[in-house]
């Protein structure tokens, strides 16, 4: 009986300990909140006159290390990938690259270290060794922006050179280094006295220096000297996630320059060379480019007569080509073979001529494309026969397919807007004398002025410029075959009212800038929430850029010196010392209203970069750094009693 009652108590103990044990479990016990700690390390963290290639952290409990490839950040920069694995509870680093003498080599974990069990993160960790007398412990902080559009820059490398060359950013390794957060925020760790120039590197090839077009860069002719001296800063202790506790003021030393701001931007890609030639549709051969050039391919045909055979169409910047087949023959000979010699970027980077051999084959063949033309007739005819039967009217001539251009005309018209017409294939007839324009005068309608014109000198695209009326009603008409392609499509009658709406509809916005000496150009554009330009207005010479015609809503706004004026940002170039244009965002969102003019006072360079663009329209706005839990504090909130953290 006394053998039973032990062995009862025995398993009542365990049962208690397992269940005391369990942490965050659904009894409401405390939960594990506590992140790992560092136990110690071989060699100790700042350890002086190391030279061991193998570092071992030992942690409290068990650990995890996420994606050590993306988050781990060793300085200066090893050329040879190391070994970073998590085991256990510990962590085990091996250097491959050889030790520099004399240098302080820094491990910066961020915040990719939580335990095993509960994924509380450590918070950022940064273990310090040196292979010299002494550990170099200076920093410098900042932030890198995408020079376009101000948003931050994340995951792109930050790093320092002493040696002051321009020269140095494509020839050499950087110095130290450090990754931006997800805020576009850098921390550069381990530094040693002296003056630095700073760059970011969207490092494509590993090699830690501007080597490809293709990377994303920001440079600084500014010099940096680091430097340390005490602060007092002001900590919120919270009781719970809605109380606090006390406000601390903490002793501590702080590390300058750590206001750096880098706009960072990608070159244009110049080199030229082919990159696909396609005939998705019978009727035409796209080619595209890496990047325009004025002087077009000349084609030769190998099994077609490619004289006169083409009507050339290119998009603005010359990189895309569409080679319109005039003959209906070659649209239905399924394989057309043809040399085709163009200018193409060498190894040296010059242009030079090169003639490939093509043959751009039909994605849909002849005898696929008459299949289904006959299926089509087939079912018209058994509609008009059904039609017959009952007695119906019915067709008994197949009708020719029409052409269908796209006509973007407002219904309720804005005073700004344009009429647009976007024919889906060349047109070989455009009869303006087929498309009418006419306003109504009381009850009576009349022909009103019109301006017709391509568009961008694009092949296929046309423009009505009017000045409208407010308020009045008008009437845009194509006549039938006014517009005829070059197979012979004619298009259909068109017709669509159009009201224009009254100036009582719009407000009116002036941003009245200052703050702005330089004498380039300045582009103001009115945004939407989505970052996306509606309208733009170069600065007028007393500062001010108006927008007229601006429906009620919420807009905001952005501007660029347009250095070169061409109406369009530009960005930046490393060999030719030119950064990309400057680009400024008005701090706050623009509330427009109807029959309101508004006037806003902006001055560009009052607030840093860095704090001008509203947090609406950052696409970062969402990204966080992971946080420790604080489970036990809500916990005791709900339980009315105190919570003390160990």
């Amino acid at each position: 009986m006394r053998r039973l009652q032990y062995w009862l108590l025995a398993i009542s103990c365990l049962l208690l300990a397992v269940g005391c044990a369990r942490m965050g479990s659904p009894d409401g016990g405390w939960y594990d909140d506590d992140p790992p700690v560092v136990l110690g390390s071989i060699p100790a963290d700042k350890a002086t006159n190391v030279k061991t290639k193998k570092i071992t952290i030992y942690f409290d409990e068990y650990i995890k290390l996420a994606d050590a490839t993306q988050n781990v950040i060793v300085s200066p920069p090893q050329l040879e990938m190391p070994e970073i694995q998590a085991k256990g509870k510990k962590i085990v680093v091996e250097l491959k690259d050889t030790l520099k003498p004399d240098m302080t080599y820094t491990i910066d974990f961020s915040d990719a270290i939580s335990d095993n069990n509960e994924d509380n993160p450590m918070g950022n960790y940064t273990f310090t060794f040196s292979t010299g007398q002494q550990t170099d412990t200076l920093e410098v902080s900042g932030t890198v922006l995408s020079a376009e559009n101000l948003d931050p820059v994340s995951g792109i490398l930050v790093g320092l050179y002493n040696d002051l060359a321009d020269s140095v950013f494509k020839t050499k390794p950087l110095l130290r280094v450090a990754r931006t957060d997800a805020n576009g925020h850098f921390v550069i760790k381990g530094i040693a006295d002296g003056e630095y120039r700073i760059y970011a590197l969207q490092d494509a090839d590993g090699n830690y220096k501007f080597t490809q077009k293709s990377e994303m860069i920001a440079f600084s002719h500014e010099t940096y000297k680091p430097y340390v001296k005490p602060d007092i800063r002001q900590d919120t202790i919270w009781r719970d996630t809605l109380h606090i506790d006390s406000i601390a003021q903490v002793h501590y030393m702080h590390y300058y320059p750590d206001n750096i701001v880098l706009t960072a931007f990608q070159e244009t890609q110049t080199d030229r060379y082919l990159l696909k030639t396609e005939r998705k549709d019978a009727d035409r051969i796209n080619i595209f480019f890496s990047y325009g050039n004025e002087q077009l391919p000349i084609i030769r045909g190998l099994n077609f007569n490619s004289d006169d055979a083409f009507i050339i169409e290119t998009n603005a910047k010359k990189d895309s080509i569409t080679y319109w087949l005039r003959d209906t023959l070659l649209v239905n000979q399924d394989t057309l073979s043809f040399e085709m010699n163009y200018l193409m970027t060498d190894t040296l980077g010059q242009l030079v001529s090169k003639t490939d051999t093509i043959e751009a084959l039909a994605k849909t063949p002849y005898a696929k494309r008459v299949k289904a033309q006959q299926k089509e007739y087939e079912t018209w005819l058994k509609q008009q026969e059904k039609k017959r039967k009952r007695e119906e009217p019915y067709d008994s001539i197949y009708p020719a397919k029409p052409l269908e251009p796209k006509y973007a005309v407002q219904q309720a018209m804005d005073p700004n807007r344009s009429i647009y017409i976007e024919v889906p294939t060349p047109p070989a007839k455009l009869d303006t004398t087929g498309i009418h324009l006419y306003t109504k005068i009381d009850t009576l309608w009349y022909n009103a002025k019109y301006e017709f014109r391509q568009r961008d000198s694009l092949l296929r695209a046309y423009e009505l410029l009017v000045d409208w009326r407010p308020g009045a009603e008008y009437s845009f008409e194509v006549d039938s075959a006014a517009i005829i392609d070059i197979y012979g499509l004619a298009c259909k009658p068109y017709k669509q009212g159009i009201k224009v709406k009254t100036l009582d509809d719009y407000a009116t916005i002036f941003l009245d800038i200052s703050g702005y000496t330089d004498s380039a150009a300045v582009i103001v554009q009115l945004l939407d929430k989505s970052d996306k330009p509606l309208a733009q207005s170069k600065m007028e010479s007393d500062h001010t850029a108006p927008f007229y015609y601006v429906s009620p809503g919420t807009y905001y706004a952005r501007a660029f010196v347009d250095r070169n004026d061409n109406g369009i940002w530009d960005t930046g170039n490393y060999d030719a010392d030119v950064q990309a244009e400057s680009v400024y965002y008005f701090p706050r969102e623009i509330e427009a209203k109807a029959k309101f003019d508004i006037t806003l006072a902006w001055n560009m360079t009052q607030l840093p970069l860095n704090q001008q663009k509203p947090s609406a329209l950052s696409k970062k706005k969402n990204d966080k750094k992971r946080q420790r839990k604080n489970r036990n504090a809500d916990r005791a909130a709900k339980l009315g009693i105190q919570y003390i953290k160990k």
